[in-house]
């Protein structure tokens, strides 16, 4: 591709940010055919397909967000130079393009990444969740700038990414409230057979928790498996059963899920990382990540 006409590409960054040509035509203030011509000379430029129709409008293929990401930018830029013009311009930030893997809790992450907002100015963080996988794919293509997971990055990944360790926490066995008095007495014995509301068993807690009850010999009653810990946590809230979350979160969980706790267990720890493609942080929002989760949350 030697040239992108700038119609043409506009034309493609608002059928996807209004969801549909129809949606797009009456933004610009044209005519739909006009919109799909555009679209039309824009994916003949580039070689390929940029988008799909689905039952909910169109879709992005995958040169179509490489495409779309350069396209948001631009106009963003666009937008930013006409506020400087008119002097109504602010410091330019550039944002954190960040990948959450979607087995981390949601509390946690919300502490992580809260320094982030705390800069000045503030950062413009952008959150994408999915699997560790497809964000490291991501991450290789510098669609985003990082990846928060509880799962380094090792060989088998075949991404050339580096680790930055956040820091660890104990994790802290919940009850619902009216339950918490009986399991806290002679624990862990007392959780023998107990009702468990648990990860599933592709987490990194399910599989710390698996080697603690086996050390243990206790035997859990698993009510229910959660791949999402943030629905995990809404059962928790109807008192189906026990449940375990890192101690960081302790007093949050206590208030979010009416729960009790019943005990710590300091041998079994939950790591958190954030993985980048540069041995040494550069991205300021990301060091100051990396600072406030050392410093504050894991101290």
């Amino acid at each position: 591709m030697s040239w992108v006409n700038y119609t043409h590409l506009k034309c493609f960054w608002a059928t996807v940010r209004e969801g549909g040509v129809s949606a797009a035509s009456r933004a610009l203030f044209v005519s739909q055919p006009t919109v799909s011509a555009h679209l039309k000379s824009l994916e003949t430029a580039v070689g390929e397909p940029l988008l799909s129709r689905s039952r909910r409008g169109v879709e992005l293929t995958p040169m179509g967000r490489t495409v779309y990401r350069y396209a948001d930018e631009i106009f963003r830029l666009s937008t930013e130079l006409e506020g400087t013009v008119r002097g109504q311009g602010t410091a330019r930030v550039k944002p954190l393009r960040l990948g959450i893997a979607d087995v981390m809790p949601k509390t946690v992450v919300h502490h992580i990444i809260q320094p982030a907002f705390e800069t000045d100015p503030p950062a413009h963080v952008v959150c994408y969740e999915g699997k560790p996988p497809d964000l490291l794919t991501r991450l290789a293509r510098e669609e985003i700038d990082a990846v928060l997971t509880d799962t380094p990055v090792d060989a088998t990944y075949h991404v050339n990414a580096f680790n930055h360790l956040l820091g660890e926490s104990a994790i802290t066995v919940f009850a619902p409230e009216g339950d918490a008095a009986r399991y806290r007495r002679k624990f862990p014995e007392s959780l023998d057979g107990a009702p468990w509301l648990l990860p599933t068993r592709d987490t990194a807690l399910r599989r710390e928790l698996d080697r603690w009850f086996g050390r243990m010999q206790l035997h859990p009653d698993i009510q229910a498996e959660f791949e999402d810990l943030a629905l995990l946590k809404a059962f928790a809230r109807d008192g189906l059963g026990l449940f375990a979350l890192p101690s960081v979160v302790e007093s949050d969980v206590r208030r979010q899920c009416n729960a009790r706790v019943v005990g710590r267990i300091d041998e079994v720890r939950e790591r958190f990382y954030v993985i980048t493609l540069e041995r040494r942080v550069r991205h300021g929002a990301v060091s100051e990540i990396v600072a406030g989760a050392r410093k504050e949350l894991f101290a």
